[in-house]
């Protein structure tokens, strides 16, 4: 398997009376609730958390986009990824990722990601959601009926710049552009591995099909619950004739917490996953799925976004979170053998490992994710050994890559001059 440790990056000071006087976490929470002097420890202190999961083991190291909340901070995860690609070596940076719909031209996510390509020495993974309602609707003004088009031409003109040698003009719908040739182009040929965000669309899963991309579907009502939506995608791919039902074609998020026992993990972990549920998950309805957002396809499937079920949560106890599969939480053995069920009943190959919680302290995020690395990783590494070979859906770094902060010492007197 592949693991990849993901921060959000939620607000960690919503007030205890949050979901009372406030109607969304999200598109029109109270600007007054962010205090920037306190950003600067808060994200300096995610950053720092990313880096030390970048030094444990894990495969990659994940970001994404949200605009206009205080459940995820990172309305430019290229920033984010950019600082830490001068700080980790040898693992891949996640950016899942850029919603491409709202760029205008999108030749600015192709020059970017190509800029993280080149910096990273090759490790960079891209993602390209189609964004929530909230974001791309709501936040940003795209005409929900339009989103998915515009992501579809927006897709094509960031693979055509980087696969393209010679500049061409593009003539599309929304982008119309004369000269394309983007300088820098990423280290990874054709194009780095591509994994999209969905939420049970079906256009989704045979974009995700027909292009050989990583399906990846990001829920926080836990793998018990997703093992419909995802049998809907293992079915599509083989009515769409796919030559492999490949693990990798897919992955998961998942929230886990790791203590020694299960006692230890309730009383260490609960505060902060009442936070994250109760709080950062409150999503006023009518941000959820804006008319049109969803085709009508996918509504006669019966699938449901994720964020239009977060009301319920209030009333869930730890318990519940954990039994119903929301939250995977315990010691390590039954972290592991939780995890071992996802990982086969969902058929994913690529975890999305969600350790730091809502307002999680530093050090308690940290002592789960070391127990996790040293303790449960080692033991599902080699789940699927059928397709252990299988590299299409992650990043080939250079063997050799420079080392940041390496320059020579400086000379005391000018160089003498190349002849």
């Amino acid at each position: 398997m592949k693991f990849t440790w993901f921060n959000l990056m939620p607000w960690p000071y919503l007030p205890d009376d949050f979901r009372e006087k406030n109607r969304s976490v999200w598109v029109d929470i109270d600007q007054r609730l962010f205090d920037p002097v306190k950003s600067h420890e808060v994200y300096n202190t995610y950053m720092d958390l990313l880096e030390y999961a970048g030094t444990l083991g894990f495969d990659g190291i994940g970001v994404n986009e949200h605009h206009q909340n205080g459940y995820g901070i990172m309305p430019s995860p290229n920033i984010i990824a950019a600082g830490l690609a001068r700080r980790t070596k040898d693992v891949g940076l996640v950016v899942l990722g850029n919603s491409i719909a709202l760029y205008n031209p999108p030749v600015r996510v192709a020059e970017e990601f190509a800029m993280l390509d080149c910096i990273s020495g090759g490790r960079l993974v891209a993602g390209f959601p189609v964004g929530t309602s909230m974001d791309t609707n709501f936040c940003y003004g795209q005409i929900p009926s339009l989103t998915r088009e515009k992501y579809a031409e927006a897709h094509e003109l960031i693979i055509k710049a980087w696969t393209t040698r010679d500049p061409f003009a593009f003539n599309g719908r929304y982008n119309k552009l004369r000269h394309v040739n983007i300088w820098p182009r990423p280290i990874q040929q054709p194009h780095p591995p591509v994994h999209i965000p969905g939420g049970g669309s079906v256009e989704t899963y045979d974009f995700c099909i027909d292009n050989t991309y990583s399906y990846s579907y990001l829920s926080f009502t836990g793998y018990i619950r997703a093992k419909a939506l995802m049998d809907g995608y293992w079915k599509r791919v083989e009515e769409r004739g796919a030559p492999d039902k490949s693990p990798y074609r897919a992955g998961f998020a998942q929230t886990i917490c790791v203590a020694e026992t299960d006692e230890e993990a309730e009383r260490l972990y609960a505060p902060h996953i009442d936070y994250f549920y109760n709080r950062c998950l409150h999503v006023y309805p009518g941000f959820a799925d804006a008319p049109g957002y969803r085709t009508i396809k996918t509504i006669q499937t019966g699938a449901l976004s994720q964020y239009g079920r977060p009301q319920g949560f209030t009333e869930l106890t730890w318990k519940d979170l954990t039994e119903q599969g929301h939250v995977i939480a315990g010691s390590p053995e039954t972290v592991r053998q939780r995890l071992e069920e996802l990982a086969k009943s969902l058929n994913v190959g690529n975890l999305f490992c969600l350790m730091h919680v809502g307002n999680m302290p530093a050090e308690k995020c940290m002592y789960s994710t070391k127990l996790f690395a040293e303790k449960v990783m080692p033991k599902l590494r080699n789940i699927f050994p059928d397709y252990a070979d299988d590299d299409r859906f992650w990043c080939k770094p250079l063997a050799k890559q420079v080392t940041p902060g390496s320059l020579p010492v400086a000379p005391t007197r000018a160089p003498i001059p190349a002849e």
